[in-house]
């Protein structure tokens, strides 16, 4: 699934392709794609049609366009951020509320920006034309798990999105409120990671990444982990996020792409995850692949010792 780094590269091309277009029709080709929408395809095609796309925003792995009632966009970090701070897309203080039009790319979700004469996609499921008659904005979800909705008065921050936390890159992140969140859990410390009220947009990619950089185990019980350690986990968490997103996200297939259709090059650099039995980049024993929530967590076993007690 997309964590962060894709997300944002998708934001940064929705910014670039439909802000400051006005949308002409849209067009739901598959009914799940909208199926959060009340009242259905209907209504969301009929509500989106005449609305303005004034800012792409993020939090977390969520994105939504701002629409119609905020002025204006609100200015982001430059495209190529040096590891620095990722500035948070809101909305202007005093702005009026406008719609957001929310999406969640779930496991092959896609939004591209593509010339109305590129043929349609296999798993195209909704199409976005704009009153310029330029390039439309499409859909596209092999597995259908991705969603999109229109959610009334949400351009700042849609209702649905509004318990998640800020991420690590976000400006406005609390570190102090991160630090006692995480010593107030009682579970495993990559379980801590993934929990999205906590801080947002890190999944099972970033969090292996982080944890081997930091020299932690996924499975160090939260509450054991000293303040010092808590701090450079984070901040090793910021330098791999930072990384990834400069190397345009993670691809391992081509079900994650940016919106111009260009793939992530962050797999080559990749230290942790997904690569069981090669050689740890730092002291060379065969990383260790371990089942964890139904999914798997890559370790070194040297440099990432297991914990005597831990919380799987």
């Amino acid at each position: 699934m997309p964590e962060l780094p894709e997300v944002e590269v998708v934001r940064r091309g929705l910014e670039r392709g439909v802000v400051g277009r006005t949308i002409a029709s849209v067009t739901v080709l598959h009914p799940r794609a909208v199926r959060r929408q009340p009242d259905g395809a209907a209504a969301f095609e009929g509500l989106l049609a005449g609305q303005t796309v004034t800012a792409a925003r993020r939090r977390g792995k969520y994105l939504w366009l701002a629409l119609s009632g905020v002025p204006e966009p609100v200015p982001v970090v430059p495209a190529e951020p040096a590891g620095g701070p990722l500035a948070a897309p809101s909305a202007p203080a005093g702005a009026a509320e406008g719609d957001a039009l929310l999406g969640h790319l779930g496991m092959s979700g896609q939004l591209l920006v593509v010339p109305p004469s590129a043929p349609d996609q296999a798993h195209l499921r909704i199409r976005f034309t704009f009153t310029d008659g330029g390039r439309e904005l499409r859909f596209v979800d092999q597995r259908t798990f991705g969603h999109m909705l229109l959610d009334e008065g949400g351009a700042a921050l849609p209702s649905p999105v509004a318990h998640i936390g800020r991420d690590p890159l976000d400006p406005l992140f609390d570190e102090d409120a991160f630090l006692a969140g995480l010593a107030a859990r009682r579970t495993g410390l990559k379980r801590a990671l993934l929990d999205q009220t906590l801080a947002s947009g890190i999944g099972n990619i970033y969090a292996d990444e982080a944890l081997w950089a930091a020299r932690l185990h996924f499975a160090r019980p939260t509450e054991t982990l000293r303040r010092g350690d808590a701090r450079r986990l984070l901040a090793e968490a910021r330098g791999v996020l930072s990384a990834a997103l400069l190397a345009g996200g993670t691809s391992f297939d081509r079900l994650y792409v940016s919106t111009e259709g260009v793939s992530g090059l962050f797999e080559r650099e990749l230290a942790a995850y997904g690569r069981a039995g090669l050689p740890c980049r730092r002291c060379g024993s065969p990383i260790r692949r371990d089942a964890f929530m139904n999914r798997s967590s890559f370790t070194c076993p040297t440099c990432q010792p297991r914990p005597r007690s831990g919380r799987w």
